[in-house]
Order: C-alpha cells, then sequence, then structure tokens
C-alpha cells in the first residue's frame, strides 16, 4: 500500500527516530520516503551477498562493500539521498565517503526488490549520479538484472547462458528455479555459490 501525506507530523519522525525505524527512511528531492523494514528473506540475500562480495571481489582486489549507506548527490545530503543495500567500491570512489553518507558516483549499486517498491524509481536517481553499474535482485525469485551506464542511460545486460554478467565485479548471477541466486566468477563452471545459504 502506497500512501502519501502532504506534512509528516514531529510526533511520527520523532516516533521513527525513538524506535529506529528510520534507518530505512530516504529523502527525495525533500520528500520523505517511509520505507518498511526489509523482511527476513531480503536480509538473509543481502548479508549472504554482502558476505560473498567482500570475500571474492572485495578483499582480494582492494575494493569495498557496505550495506545500507545513504548515497547523496554532491551537495544534496541532508535533502536528497536513497539507500541501496549494497554499495560497490573500487579506490577511485573511496573519497564519496563521507562516513554518514556517500557523495557522487560510486562503481555499483544493489536494489534486492520487494513487491511493491520502489526500485526501480531510484534508477533514474543512479543514473543521474554515474553509478555505472545497478543490479536489480527480485526478493522472492532472486532473477537478476544488471544495468550498465552507457552515454547516461542504463542499458539492461542480456544473459548469456542463462547467466547475467557484470563487468565491473566480474561476476555472474543467475537465479535457480527454487529460490537461491547463483553467483560465481564469469566462466568459472565448477564455483560459484547458491544464495541465501541455508
Amino acid at each position: 500500500m502506497k500512501g502519501v501525506m502532504a506534512s509528516v507530523p514531529e510526533w511520527v519522525l520523532e516516533q521513527r527516530r525513538r524506535t529506529g525505524a528510520d534507518q530505512y527512511d530516504e529523502m527525495w528531492n525533500g520528500v520523505l520516503h517511509i520505507m518498511p523494514v526489509p523482511n527476513r528473506e531480503h536480509q538473509d540475500l543481502e548479508w549472504g551477498l554482502e558476505t560473498y562480495l567482500r570475500f571474492h571481489w572485495g578483499r582480494p582486489h582492494g575494493n569495498k562493500v557496505y550495506h545500507q549507506i545513504n548515497l547523496s548527490p554532491p551537495g544534496g545530503w541532508p535533502d536528497d539521498y536513497r539507500i541501496p543495500d549494497l554499495v560497490m567500491l573500487t579506490p577511485r570512489h573511496f573519497d564519496a565517503d563521507h562516513n554518514e553518507y556517500f557523495e557522487g558516483a560510486v562503481d555499483a549499486v544493489v536494489e534486492i526488490r520487494s513487491p511493491d517498491d520502489e526500485t526501480y524509481d531510484k534508477l533514474p536517481f543512479y543514473e543521474e549520479l554515474g553509478v555505472a553499474e545497478a543490479w536489480v535482485i527480485d526478493r522472492d525469485t532472486k532473477e537478476p538484472e544488471i544495468y550498465l551506464l552507457r552515454k547516461g542511460r542504463y542499458r539492461k545486460v542480456r544473459a548469456v547462458g542463462g547467466w547475467v554478467r557484470s563487468p565491473l565485479t566480474g561476476m555472474e548471477l543467475r537465479a535457480d528455479g527454487r529460490g537461491k541466486l547463483l553467483i560465481r566468477r564469469i566462466g568459472d563452471d565448477a564455483g560459484g555459490t547458491a544464495l541465501p545459504e541455508g
């Protein structure tokens, strides 16, 4: 269910701050978007993907992977930001890190799409920032989509043999049809991991 309030009462904001419910809220050009807490399945997939990427892409290559980081355009904090599920950075974008928020382009973002959420509405924001790759993974089916920035616009990557490839990370992803996301290095027929684990 989507709802709009012309003005959010201060008591609502205070209650959200007090309970920690505001940690997923986003500000879109000065308009508050209140997001629900991700369910357990979402959190399991996010944690598993973050862990895999940290150990197989981040640490071995001097890159970084973070979850639930405020991402703002230059000069936009705190009035304009989104919170991707994951953010991936190579050293050339480490200067985006302002601890409480990241400013400007990062290398890639990951959005785990839940029914009726605003994942696809966020893509133009990431395009404008210059984020090179945007991954969208369906929470329920685990079907992955990867969008590459080309001439300022996202283009959806076509699957090759059922796998969607990420040029940035050298990884490929696909849904296994049984509720798991498979991820592996491109062309590594013997390797790979099914997420979430368990």
